[in-house]
């Protein structure tokens, strides 16, 4: 079993959480993005935006993966600062493009 945080752009929010399920069901722990409950994300403060983002991090400082959800190779820019991140931590990045053309 292994520690995973799911990163990727809430664009893609159903495939995110389909691929999700799909992995905590291959036996992973998986760690999801906070899905925004608000219709605009201008509608939450610089603070409540910095604290998601921290907790993001923390997610990824304890997981032994991060899954990078790049659907059409799609990786925005929070995505990659998320990626360099997990890099700087020595951690495992598998990339859903790499699960699914292995399947």
């Amino acid at each position: 079993m292994k520690i995973i945080t799911v990163c990727g752009s809430l664009k893609f929010k159903d495939e995110i959480m389909q691929i999700t399920e799909k992995m905590a069901l291959q036996g992973n722990c998986m760690l999801s993005i906070v899905y925004p409950t608000k219709k605009d994300k201008d509608a939450y403060t610089d603070e409540e935006k910095e604290i998601l983002g921290k907790m993001h991090k923390e997610r990824i400082k304890i997981s032994d993966a991060i899954l990078v959800v790049n659907i059409d190779n799609y990786i925005g820019s929070s995505t990659i600062s998320e990626i360099e991140f997990a890099k700087k931590l020595n951690k495992e990045i598998i990339y859903y493009t790499d699960i699914i053309n292995n399947n």
